[in-house]
């Protein structure tokens, strides 16, 4: 039987319950549960799943000499790495060795990526993009200066997408913040159709402000359920148990959100299961939403590929545990 992390928000009087490296030289091994051990069992960090004819295409944090790691999959849970870089070229305005979480999207006939990178002449993370024609070949740089790079703020990391029902595809990104003492917030700002550019100003979704997320929210993730629009972040410190996912929920896509009391997915709520776990992306699949994430191994060594059902109903998100 199947245990579900559970959790209790409120929003506009409504009350609402919420869910909740080294390199191997073979293809991973899947776990024997979608829910439980690790679906890629090495460092495959920050994880963006794209779905295609033919099953299914992530992308991560660079590691092992490789700035963005590719892998896939036929079902969410048999998982072959590439031994490829995705983006063997940086950006002019980006300086090699710090390349993270990697957002792609279908654009038109191809595709593009919103990845973060160190930008060279502040020492900031800032999120550039870059395009390919397809999924099988590596993305080049579509120009020469970063997309959001607010210095000023700390730096901009961790983009996502969301595409709206009328059409109009915005981009997320946390404010690097905590970087240099500041506060971090999850941002969000209409892309152009060519998805090179932002349309308007962005506008704030979130900061922290929960004890459990320390001193910094990221890794934002939208999608639209039954009428209204969930946040799913990750925060406080990536590097141990302390990481988690928290969720929040608002009837309007720029919010205001409500967060719900306690992350949706944690090392103690899993009782273990998951250690720091993190980074998440929400896949649709016919069967139902699916969370994949990272999470530490036993030796906190590297972080390794996760998935677990998802559910998303009414305000509702609960993350199923084998």
């Amino acid at each position: 039987m199947r245990r579900v992390v559970a959790a209790v928000f409120a929003l506009a009087g409504a009350v609402f319950l919420s869910g909740c490296g080294a390199a191997a030289s073979a293809p991973s091994t899947p776990s024997e549960s979608a829910a439980t051990g690790f679906v890629i069992d090495e460092d495959f960090p920050d994880p963006d799943v794209v779905s295609t004819d033919d099953g299914y295409v992530a992308f991560a944090t660079g590691s092992h000499g490789l700035n963005i790691r590719v892998a896939t999959s036929p079902d969410l849970g048999k998982w072959t790495v590439d031994r490829r870089d995705a983006l063997p070229t940086l950006p002019a305005w980006a300086s090699a060795g710090r390349t993270w979480a990697p957002e792609v999207a279908p654009l038109g006939e191809g595709y593009v990526m919103y990845v973060t990178a160190e930008h060279t002449a502040s020492g900031r993370q800032c999120i550039g993009v870059a395009t390919a024609a397809s999924l099988d070949e590596p993305f080049s740089p579509a120009s020469d200066e970063p997309l959001v790079c607010p210095v000023d703020e700390g730096g901009a990391i961790d983009a996502a997408t969301f595409d709206d029902e009328d059409g109009t595809r915005y981009l997320l990104w946390k404010t690097d913040g905590n970087c240099c003492a500041l506060d971090t917030h999850l941002m969000m700002a209409p892309l152009s159709e060519d998805g090179l550019s932002l349309t308007a100003d962005p506008v704030t979704l979130l900061t922290q402000d929960q004890p459990w997320e320390g001193d910094l929210v990221e890794a934002p993730t939208l999608v639209a359920r039954d009428g209204g629009y969930a946040l799913l972040y990750s925060a406080n410190d990536y590097g141990g148990d302390s990481y988690a996912v928290g969720a929040a929920w608002s009837d309007t896509l720029t919010g205001p959100y409500a967060k719900q009391e306690g992350p949706i997915l944690s090392t103690s709520g899993s009782d273990g299961a998951f250690r720091g776990p993190g980074g998440q992306d929400v896949v649709a699949t016919p069967d139902g939403d699916v969370l994949v994430f990272h999470g530490w191994d036993e030796q906190y060594i590297y972080r390794g590929l996760h998935t677990a059902p998802l559910s998303l109903e009414q305000g509702r998100a609960e993350v199923a545990l084998g």
